[in-house]
């Protein structure tokens, strides 16, 4: 462990605990491991969607009163 590393408590679900034990088992890495990476990838895709929120900054809007009526208008609900 490096000298850099913060400890915290997580409180799990136990299904979800038992599920992380035994991939640790199966894969040889430690639970902080795996669930450094897990966080490591879900804050990767936010970056990512936010990402895609400033590409489309200035697409037009539309409410969705507005695409609701048009969806039935246009039969596809």
């Amino acid at each position: 462990m490096s000298t850099l590393t913060k400890r915290s408590t997580v409180y799990l679900d136990p299904v979800l605990h038992k599920a992380l034990r035994l991939q640790s088992i199966e894969t040889s890495r430690s639970v902080s491991d795996l669930i450094n990476d897990a966080i490591r990838d879900e804050l990767a895709e936010d970056a990512s969607d936010l990402a895609l929120f400033d590409e489309r900054a200035d697409e037009p809007t539309m409410e969705f009163e507005t695409f609701v009526k048009r969806l039935k208008r246009d039969g596809a609900i």
